[in-house]
């Protein structure tokens, strides 16, 4: 891979990990638009490891918290406090994409064979789930923190992530959608989703990785290296000034830009 490829899609990966406009969708778009060939499997691993360094060391203190919370519930084997309950939630949110994840992986690599019809599909969920986002984020209650979520919130949140494998959808815009159909504030349901993208990159990183150990593919180090160092730092910042800001500029922006760019993949594939 080339210096200048490497940077642009480990910055791709970064920024749209977090954001709700589809980091696997852009991943798909970005070679094709810059004529470059669709990355290998070992930088996939590689960027999304970077991605899941910055969600865990940015959310270190409520990961520790809940992984603390939750082995004690099992020894006393009830929940004794609000971040058992909260880790117990993301437990249950990520079983949907266990059970739906490898039917619509494979249904995912039949897509990637064809150009056209991959991009037609991210322009397609591109605005199809833009417009879902922002009648969410307009009609939501927006009165609930992400520990009110609820068992039946947290399946259901789960269960919008599983569409996600389909690209162009994005793991985190659709489950901030659920979120705010449920009700809460747009911080809780981006907190949730960032803190639920912890075992589902952990999940779809070891799948990854296991097929990239059975592959007689030559690795470049030096282009995983740079990858993940890079989808690392701009994915920190991403969801720092991200958390910080979308109170005050509510999804509008999100939305325009999926539909602008679901528009622009039209115009280019058709």
């Amino acid at each position: 891979m080339e210096t200048t490829q490497i940077v642009l899609l480990s910055v791709v990966q970064g920024l749209t990990e977090f954001l709700p406009i589809s980091s696997s969708g852009h991943l798909i778009l970005t070679p094709l638009l810059f004529g470059y060939a669709l990355q290998g499997l070992a930088f996939d691993v590689a960027v999304h490891l970077g991605t899941l360094v910055a969600v865990m060391l940015y959310f270190r203190g409520e990961v520790a918290a809940m992984a603390a919370a939750l082995v004690d519930s099992l020894k006393v084997r009830r929940l004794a406090t609000p971040d058992a309950e909260l880790a117990w939630m993301i437990v249950l949110a990520s079983i949907p994409v266990v059970l739906l994840g490898l039917p619509l992986k494979s249904l995912l690599e039949l897509l990637r064979e064809d150009d056209r019809l991959i991009a037609l599909v991210v322009a397609a969920t591109t605005i199809g789930f833009g417009v879902v986002l922002w009648m969410a984020d307009v009609r939501g209650s927006r009165s609930r923190d992400e520990y009110g979520l609820g068992w039946k919130g947290a399946l259901l949140v789960g269960c919008f992530q599983a569409i996600a494998i389909i690209p162009g959808t994005s793991r985190s815009g659709i489950t901030i959608t659920a979120g705010l159909i449920l009700g809460l504030t747009r911080k809780a349901a981006s907190r949730f989703s960032f803190l639920l993208a912890i075992p589902t990159i952990l999940m779809a990183g070891g799948l990854e990785t296991l097929q990239l150990i059975q592959s007689a593919d030559p690795v470049d180090w030096t282009a995983l290296w740079l990858g993940t160092f890079l989808s690392f730092v701009v994915a920190y910042l991403t969801i720092h000034f991200f958390l910080g800001f979308i109170e005050k500029i509510s999804m509008l922006p999100f939305v325009l830009y999926r539909l602008l760019l679901g528009a622009l993949i039209l115009v280019l594939v058709l």
